[in-house]
């Protein structure tokens, strides 16, 4: 069964931002259909729609490699990021179903469980969840797919240390669901605001200024996500 390109697209981001392909590193079609064990159809698709979003760019001579981004285009990610989820707070204020309330509140006592208790294993999956549900909750599809490929390109490129106080982070995280729950705009806005403020203080780049990753990812392929 044909392998879908938005799957293949999916793994190749993936392995693109675990650091599996160096940075200006080659994509070859043939390659990349015998690595992910696909024709090269849905990987051409794939490779179109990752230069689209800024991971892959097509070179003379080369052809399609991994992206270089500057030290000046990373900075801009975290900015935008500091205007765009304080508006989508706001929005899904307005906007939020009852199930995006019941999956937020659900989210916030599980980190707040195990910031509590000190089991910060899985503290990063629940906060990416916990955004990627407040995006979806702001009713606009447009909107959430930005802070989805923004989400996705601020982990290819910076490093997050662990917050110095996880009990108030996810303390954060419930203030903007109370506000949110509340139907007040304002509030939520704010309240993101600050928490994105202090959330970007946490990243590092991954890169040093002479191009090089600072840390070599070794993970191995993870086909997991496709979808046949």
């Amino acid at each position: 069964m044909r392998i879908p390109a938005h799957s293949v697209c999916t793994a190749i981001r993936d392995d693109i931002v675990a650091g599996v392909y160096e940075r200006g590193g080659r994509l070859t079609e043939e390659v990349l259909a015998r690595r992910y064990g696909v024709s090269r159809v849905p990987v051409r698709e794939a490779l179109r729609t990752l230069e689209a979003e800024g991971f892959v760019v097509t070179r003379r001579h080369a052809g399609a490699c991994v992206a270089e981004p500057t030290e000046q285009e990373a900075a801009d990610l975290l900015e935008m990021r500091m205007l765009l989820e304080p508006l989508g707070a706001a929005r899904a204020a307005q906007r939020r179903t009852e199930a995006h309330l019941k999956v937020l509140r659900g989210l916030v006592r599980l980190g707040q469980e195990r910031a509590r208790t000190g089991n910060s294993g899985d503290l990063r999956s629940l906060g990416g969840w916990f955004h990627e549900t407040l995006a979806q909750a702001s009713g606009s599809p447009s909107l959430t797919a930005m802070l989805t490929q923004l989400r996705h390109k601020i982990a290819w490129m910076y490093a997050v240390e662990v917050p110095a106080s996880p009990v108030d982070h996810w303390a954060e995280h419930g203030a903007i669901v109370d506000a949110v729950a509340r139907g007040d705009g304002e509030r939520a806005r704010a309240v993101t605001a600050l928490h994105a403020e202090r959330a970007t203080a946490a990243h590092r780049l991954r890169f040093s200024r002479g191009g090089e990753r600072v840390r070599t990812s070794q993970h191995a392929v993870n086909m997991s996500g496709l979808r046949h």
